[in-house]
């Protein structure tokens, strides 16, 4: 099955009506408009795929004994890259079986790496959507510069409320953005664009209900990011409600573990908040979950 393009604007950021619904969202989107963070912004310079979220797997740790600090600082940070590109192609990888005439609908896309990686993998239409005007000029930007932009465009949308053609994708994500809504109605907004049978994936950090409430890692973690992290039990709670029904659960919790270990010794990228995750993640309040759910 396949569907018609989503009607667009020509010019470079297209706009929904009323892209923020409350106070918190203004916030976040201060947050991402001013946000120059070198940990995204220079892992991304090496091959223009800019990834807003963590990595997965094995690093190669012979980086740490480069005994050149231009050298060891260059290799940390493509090995850093490896690692976030490889939780971005775990996730593409469970989108389901695109097409090139399919679409494709990444929600809260940054600066719109998962978007690319979903293009190159399966030749489709992408279209990524974010809060912040700064973050989706950008994105088109690489779009263009990569020559995809007829296929993938991102928009200064609200991921609540897209303004989108009803059942026009047939897969859909998050990767690292749940954090920064209702899950309920984020859901709503998944199940109303994607077709029956559609894929939704998301990859979140969330915290372990069997924990108790959330700890103070987590805590720390989301005053970090002017976010709100969700326990695991209310994913599933809110999906039931909104016609996604899982079909794969994956905890990352172990693989991502090494990625910031190796973050850690990055002076040139590290944020404060590294130590936070690590602990979190060791004790066993915070988890690091692949949900793959179809549409019914």
């Amino acid at each position: 099955m396949t569907t018609a393009p989503v009607a667009r604007k020509t010019k470079t950021t297209t706009s929904a009506p009323v892209p923020t619904q409350s106070t918190y969202q203004n916030r976040v989107a201060d947050y991402w408009n001013a946000e120059e963070n070198p940990v995204n912004l220079e892992l991304g310079k090496l091959d223009d795929l800019y990834h807003h979220h963590y990595g997965i797997g094995d690093p190669d740790w012979t980086v740490l004994d480069e005994p050149d600090p231009d050298l060891r600082k260059a290799r940390i940070t493509t090995e850093l890259h490896r690692l976030e590109h490889a939780q971005a192609e775990l996730l593409a990888g469970r989108l389901g079986a695109l097409t090139p005439t399919d679409r494709v609908f990444d929600a809260g896309c940054g600066r719109g790496g998962g978007s690319v990686v979903a293009n190159l993998r399966y030749g489709c239409h992408a279209d990524g959507v974010t809060i912040s005007a700064k973050q989706a000029d950008f994105a088109n930007d690489m779009a263009r510069k990569r020559e995809v932009d007829d296929k993938v465009r991102y928009h200064h949308r609200n991921m609540l409320d897209t303004g989108f053609e009803s059942g026009a994708y047939a897969a859909s994500w998050n990767n690292e953005s749940t954090m920064y809504v209702e899950l309920e109605l984020l859901f709503a907004e998944h199940a109303r664009l994607l077709r029956r049978g559609g894929r939704y994936v998301t990859i979140t950090g969330c915290y372990n209900d069997t924990y108790g409430r959330a700890s103070r890692e987590v805590s720390l973690i989301n005053a970090h990011y002017i976010c709100d992290i969700h326990p695991r039990s209310e994913y599933f709670r809110a999906m039931a409600k909104n016609r996604l029904v899982p079909v794969h659960v994956e905890d990352l919790t172990e693989a991502t573990i090494p990625y910031w270990e190796l973050r850690k010794q990055a002076d040139h990228l590290v944020t404060g908040i590294e130590d936070a995750f690590l602990d979190a993640y060791r004790n066993g309040s915070f988890q690091y979950l692949l949900i793959a759910a179809d549409r019914i």
